[in-house]
């Protein structure tokens, strides 16, 4: 088993739980501001790397509840931003519009992952338990942190848990929703 793959889910974002949650739809970015006047936008990347949101042909944008289905034309790194322009936005009021958008994509969308990497949002909502059969909690979030992945575990308490496989992470059975953990239930 390797690192988690390719989707980021940040943790300011809410999280979808469910099997059928995770089927429907899963966030890969947020449109964030315009840039220039000439219809490209701003949007945070919640992929690895973060061009990789620009592998799709069709973004489906959610605003308040409404979405919008737009055509990147084009798109580029710029700084910690990609900058993007839609087929059929030319200016910066039309851009502006889409501020604060949630790019989102269908769950069957994502390219598939080799055999030992996961997508993070198919680790949120599993259950972990320790290899004494210990319940910690279900996944809730994970976070980068250099060395690192961290599995954050909400249970009666919330645990930090590094992704380190083999050492900690035992086994991740995704059909079971379930993981397996060395980890003192006291830490």
């Amino acid at each position: 088993m390797r690192a988690p793959v390719v989707t980021q889910t940040p943790g300011d974002m809410p999280l979808n739980t469910s099997a059928q949650a995770k089927a429907r739809s899963i966030t890969l970015g947020k449109i964030s501001a315009p840039f220039g006047v000439k219809g490209w936008t701003k949007v945070t990347s919640y992929t690895t790397p973060a061009e990789r949101l620009l592998d799709y042909q069709h973004w489906r944008l959610v605003q308040q509840g409404e979405e919008k289905l737009l055509t990147p034309l084009d798109g580029k790194i710029h700084g910690k931003f990609l900058v993007v322009r839609f087929d059929g936005i030319s200016g910066r009021d039309e851009v502006a519009k889409l501020t604060n958008a949630t790019v989102v994509v269908g769950r069957e969308e994502l390219p598939p992952v080799e055999d030992g990497d996961f997508y993070w949002t198919d680790l949120i909502g599993i259950e972990v338990h320790t290899v004494d059969g210990v319940g910690l909690g279900v996944v809730s979030s994970l976070m980068e942190t250099g060395a690192n992945d961290v599995l954050v575990i909400k249970g009666e308490r919330e645990r930090l848990v590094p992704w380190i496989i083999d050492d900690v992470v035992k086994e991740v059975d995704l059909g079971k929703s379930r993981m397996v953990v060395d980890w003192d239930p006291d830490f």
